[in-house]
């Protein structure tokens, strides 16, 4: 389980490919004290397991799902990505619960200054939105944001200049893609729920008038 709040970025050192799956080397510093092997690391949003470890670097392997429902097999040499530890129950939780399974991949819509910051539009499937509230929480690409609009199609964050300054978000454009993890309390409501409220209405009624 993670937070969302991004302790560094790190860079791709290979990505060698094997049977379908993949083995992932990255570089990395902070999120390397106190790792040891298999010990989870979440990468783009992504929880993947630590396989080996070598000076400023550590490694993980890449199942053939993964590949499928993330953008991490795009990756290339040099590229960074967005770092963090799995959450001790000691800490502060900065952002919301992430898993690190990531539920689809996203593309920047937009992205335009708002103030000193910048609003950021993403498209995104139904599988994901049906989860997306105003003013609610997702992880894209492993950073806790705050949903400030949902359209038919996506949504959109506010960015400030820090996550910009530390993570990956501060240099994606338009076309780029991210994966995507809708908060996972929506998710376990609507399966208790079956799909429906306790006084029968339908949820998805609800969402088209905008309670849910």
């Amino acid at each position: 389980m993670f937070t969302g709040i991004i302790e560094e970025m790190g860079a791709v050192r290979s990505l060698q490919r094997s049977a379908g799956a993949a083995r992932l080397t990255l570089s990395a510093s902070k999120v390397l004290e106190g790792t040891v092997i298999g010990d989870s690391i979440c990468v783009n949003g992504v929880c993947l397991t630590v396989v080996a470890m070598g000076t400023g670097e550590f490694s993980a392997d890449v199942a053939v799902e993964t590949l499928r429902v993330t953008n991490l097999g795009d990756l290339t040499p040099g590229a960074k990505v967005n770092l963090e530890r799995a959450l001790q129950l000691s800490a502060r939780i900065g952002g919301h619960l992430v898993s690190g399974h990531v539920d689809a991949v996203g593309r920047v819509r937009e992205r335009r200054e708002e103030g000193n910051g910048w609003r950021v539009a993403f498209e995104a499937p139904g599988a994901v939105l049906r989860y997306v509230i105003r003013k609610g929480s997702i992880a894209i690409d492993g950073i806790s944001l705050t949903v400030a609009d949902v359209d038919a199609s996506g949504f959109s964050v506010a960015m400030i200049p820090h996550t910009a300054k530390l993570t990956t978000l501060g240099f994606k454009t338009a076309g780029d893609t991210v994966n995507l993890e809708s908060d996972i309390i929506g998710k376990y409501v609507e399966r208790l729920l079956g799909g429906r409220t306790p006084d029968g209405l339908s949820l998805e009624l609800l969402r088209k008038n905008g309670f849910a």
